[in-house]
């Protein structure tokens, strides 16, 4: 009688790793974040202590920012698609960016910070979407959701660490805001020296004329399919107003202005944690199951938010709401990799980028009518409606597709 043979011992293949391209623009969006967290927290009272300007005008200057920003992106990534490249665009809107950080420490003017911001939001316009492309080009379709995890992830330590260097420098070295913004040029460079020397663009390749070649992507044109998913998420944004209504509701129950930059770094810090497995796990098990997941999250925390009582409850909910972008932010990305091909990318999240930026002027505007009219509860409940409706039709009528190949 022969020996039993022993069992084949099972072979598990290794995780591939990610590749140099996506480790830079994680550093690149760091390194951003650093900069413009050390900035962003303190321009409205720069703004309005220093230069005397009123609220409304800084209304305007978000508001003519963002709308500038998301137009552009539109443009650059149906361009970038159509010169085929992807890099020179995501240098250039950088260095754009990085250039405003000089020109708010010498404004003088709420007219200047009004020309900064608008440079600021140029740049970003340019950058987004052809740096989305180039990302998922330098991965294949099972890890789209990681690298945007990376990303992401790195984008949020940024945002962390901003603030903290802010309090720090404000409460042992300089209450000159003019030196800070002096001060928050140096990670600019940083990040522009990290997507030039690493980030590598896939190029072209030169071959024969095909009988039949790929047409040229048309300018502004919205392929069908991916129709269904854009308004869903607008009707997702017209609930997610800007955080600073979060940031004033913390204030009204009790958080001192002094923890307002602690509570801000809690939030990013729970994005960055949160996001990288998330981005992960939408490669194994799908983007749809983490978006709903994500946007119920968020309605569930904008009810919270309007009842809530205490101080206490406002950092717990802050924690629960870092859990909303941690599932999304990958999974809403990686989701427009699946729905186009390669050739068309660029454009596609131009149009991601631009219905975000578009609805959230509207969001922003009804929720701060609706908390003038009606009181904060009722504003923080239209939010969750608009947000629990998008996630139901999202869950029940957008059906995943297989992610394409290239």
């Amino acid at each position: 009688m022969s020996a039993p043979v022993p069992p084949i011992p099972a072979v598990t293949t290794p995780r591939p790793k990610l590749p140099r391209t996506v480790w830079a623009l994680g550093w690149t969006s760091f390194f951003t974040d650093v900069s413009t967290e050390i900035i962003y927290p303190l321009l409205p009272i720069f703004l309005t202590v220093t230069l005397g300007a009123t609220v409304a005008f800084v209304g305007l200057i978000e508001g003519v920012a963002e709308c500038t920003a998301s137009v552009l992106k539109v443009a650059s990534g149906w361009w970038s698609d159509r010169v085929r490249r992807r890099k020179p665009f995501a240098v250039a809107g950088y260095a754009l960016s990085g250039l405003t950080r000089p020109l708010l420490a010498l404004a003088g003017s709420a007219g200047h910070v009004l020309a900064a911001r608008f440079i600021d939001r140029v740049g970003k316009g340019i950058r987004s979407a052809p740096r989305d492309a180039l990302l998922t080009e330098a991965v294949p379709a099972d890890q789209r959701g990681a690298a945007f995890g990376v990303q992401r992830a790195m984008d949020n330590a940024g945002a962390v660490l901003g603030p903290l260097i802010a309090w720090a420098l404000l409460t042992w070295v300089t209450q000159d805001f003019r030196v800070l913004f002096w001060i928050a040029t140096v990670p600019m460079i940083a990040a522009l020296l990290a997507l030039t020397l690493g980030a590598k663009e896939q190029r072209p390749s030169i071959a024969a004329p095909a009988e039949n070649p790929a047409p040229q992507p048309e300018p502004f044109v919205v392929q069908p399919r991916f129709k269904a998913y854009l308004a869903l998420l607008f009707l997702f944004t017209l609930g997610n107003s800007s955080d600073a209504f979060l940031l004033l509701r913390a204030q009204s129950l009790g958080v001192s202005v002094a923890e307002i930059p602690l509570l801000w770094a809690l939030l990013n810090l729970i994005k960055a944690v949160s996001v990288l497995p998330a981005g992960r796990l939408s490669d194994r098990i799908g983007r749809r199951p983490l978006v709903v997941g994500g946007w119920l999250i968020y309605a569930l925390v904008y009810v919270a938010f309007g009842y809530a009582g205490s101080a206490w409850q406002v950092w717990a909910l802050f924690a629960v709401y870092g859990l909303f972008y941690g599932l999304t932010e990958a999974a809403e990305r990686a989701w427009v990799a699946d729905l186009y091909p390669k050739a068309q990318r660029g454009q596609a999240y131009g149009w991601y980028h631009a219905t975000v930026g578009l609805a959230s002027l509207p969001a922003s505007l009804l929720m701060g009518w609706l908390w003038h009219r009606f009181g904060p509860g009722f504003a923080f409940l239209t939010g969750a409606i608009f947000a629990g409706a998008a996630a139901m039709l999202l869950g029940l009528c957008l059906k995943p597709v297989p992610a394409p190949r290239v």
